[in-house]
């Protein structure tokens, strides 16, 4: 296992960071792996359904993304207050894990009002601007943060979020609302594509892992050393993990997929399941299910490109990136792919 953070990093030319998408999602390049002969083949995403065939079966997140981002003001003050909806802390989803800014400003027992009469009791307070708030019982919150709520963007896009972010920031087969993050290798995937796949003979399963902010925030030393990991909600169907049992390959679409799939495995053989996971997947991991892995490019010192490195191995994946900055792929949310075979 790792030791130290400081592996799991590497340089990357800002201008690299992709601000907005490609008007064709299917436009991407994708970097192939070969694991077996340590190369690295440059190739476009459409080329996928060529490497695809019979017996595969690529593994799909679901999950869609709602408006998660909030902005109100503290009852009594003028100054605007930015809520981060993390998840729901309860089945009933009136009470949310937030982040809040500024935070040291909002304390417990304080209402933030937000448009169109929806406010929030803040009833608990964590560190690095965490909150707990409480919503009422008696409304369709979904609907109101559809209504009042920003597309959550992440940090590194530097840029507000803009009317057409709501369907591109979104795959194609987006179903369940819950995620805060899109399950990014999925955004490549037009219906056309999909089908093209299916042509090659390759099968297509649904897992919905809700994607939280722990996924994408940078690592701790005491996370690594403890291999504690943030928990997010997952579900199999028992229809979806019975086309996955049945397949020769499996090609996890994206870290969250795998997280899933390799969550259900430890459990036993594949069945309808749900439930949350905290499963930590860095080198050392020994893999249950997965032969291939479709994934986005991810931050240094991030459980996605640990969890990468466990699959590929260390040395080939940072080789890897380092070709994928040469060549000036696209990085991160926007940005272009990699097949790891």
């Amino acid at each position: 296992m790792p030791s130290d953070l400081a592996e799991f990093d590497y340089h990357l030319p800002e201008d690299l960071i992709a601000q907005e998408p490609l008007p064709d999602r299917a436009a991407s390049r994708m970097l192939v792996v070969d694991r077996a002969s340590g190369r690295c083949e440059d190739r476009a995403f459409r080329d996928l359904p060529e490497l695809l065939g019979p017996g595969d079966c690529l593994v799909l997140n679901d999950s869609r993304v709602f408006p998660a981002r909030l902005y109100g003001h503290r009852a009594g003050w003028q100054g605007k207050v930015e809520v981060l909806l993390v998840r729901p802390m309860q089945a009933g989803g009136r009470v949310w894990e937030a982040l809040v800014r500024p935070g040291r400003k909002v304390r417990t027992g304080e209402r933030i009002s937000f448009d169109g009469d929806l406010e929030a009791e803040v009833i608990g307070r964590g560190e690095f601007g965490q909150r707990t708030l409480s919503f009422p019982a008696n409304r369709d919150l979904f609907e109101d943060f559809e209504r009042i709520g920003h597309v959550p963007l992440p940090p590194y896009i530097r840029r507000p979020d803009r009317p057409q972010d709501r369907e591109r920031y979104q795959t194609v087969f987006a179903a369940e609302k819950g995620s805060v993050a899109a399950p990014t290798a999925g955004l490549h995937f037009t219906p056309e594509l999909l089908e093209a796949c299916r042509a090659r003979g390759a099968r297509t399963a649904y897992v919905t892992l809700h994607v939280g902010l722990g996924t994408f925030q940078p690592l701790h030393d005491e996370q690594l050393q403890q291999g504690k990991l943030h928990r997010e909600w997952f579900r199999i169907g028992a229809e979806n993990a019975a086309l996955m049992g049945a397949a020769h390959r499996l090609v996890a679409v994206g870290t969250t997929s795998m997280r899933s799939l390799e969550s259900a495995l430890a459990r036993g053989p594949l069945e309808a399941v749900s439930g949350e996971t905290d499963l930590f997947i860095r080198p050392g991991y020994a893999f249950r299910g997965a032969g291939a892995l479709l994934t986005n490019f991810h931050l240094p010192r991030t459980s996605l490109l640990l969890l990468v490195c466990a699959f590929a191995g260390t040395e080939l994946a940072l080789a890897a990136y380092r070709h994928a900055v040469e060549q000036r792929y696209r990085f991160y949310s926007y940005g272009d792919c990699m097949l790891i075979v």
